[in-house]
């Protein structure tokens, strides 16, 4: 056994492709204000084949030496936007027929064991800010809620860890083989 070299590891990342139906994900990225998390998010982005990322409202956006410093160049090799208006964004995917999943703890959140994913054939995943969550003006445009269930004293996850969670979860439950 040994372990790969960067560059064996890179050929093996670009000889294959993400499965089609976690290649059409996309993730909203509204009101996150630390730029380490939005560079991780792009990594997490890039490593699982996701097709898009919007940035809305005041979340910092590329190019800047604080999210290419955890992002690694990957916002580079994203396709990426910014949004203004986050609830308009929305408005626009659902009109595009796209599922709108939001990660937050609600009273009728589903649990990301139990999301069935395979229901929706294109899909955006909203991530919460760092303090507050989704914002309550979009809560009603988004159609369902999961939430990662956590067994510990603390209630949360980073941003960019739970989305790290959210993307495995989704690499799972959509995987093509």
């Amino acid at each position: 056994m040994k372990k790969l070299t960067t560059k064996q590891i890179l050929e093996e990342n670009l000889s294959r492709e993400a499965p089609e139906s976690i290649s059409s994900l996309k993730l909203l990225i509204p009101n996150i204000r630390s730029l380490h998390n939005v560079g991780s998010i792009f990594r997490s982005a890039d490593a699982f084949g996701i097709s898009e990322i919007i940035l809305t409202g005041y979340t910092p956006t590329p190019p800047r030496p604080e999210i290419n410093k955890t992002a690694i160049g990957a916002e580079e090799f994203m396709d990426w936007r910014y949004e203004e208006d986050a609830s308009k964004a929305l408005k626009d995917l659902r009109e595009k027929g796209i599922y709108i999943v939001g990660l937050e703890q609600t009273s009728d959140s589903t649990h990301l064991p139990d999301f069935e994913a395979r229901k929706h054939s294109k899909m955006c995943i909203v991530l919460g800010s760092e303090v507050s969550g989704i914002e309550d003006e979009l809560l009603p445009l988004i159609d369902e809620f999961v939430a990662i269930p956590q067994y510990g004293r603390k209630h949360s996850l980073n941003v960019s860890v739970a989305a790290g969670v959210m993307l495995y979860a989704m690499l799972e439950k959509l995987w093509d083989q």
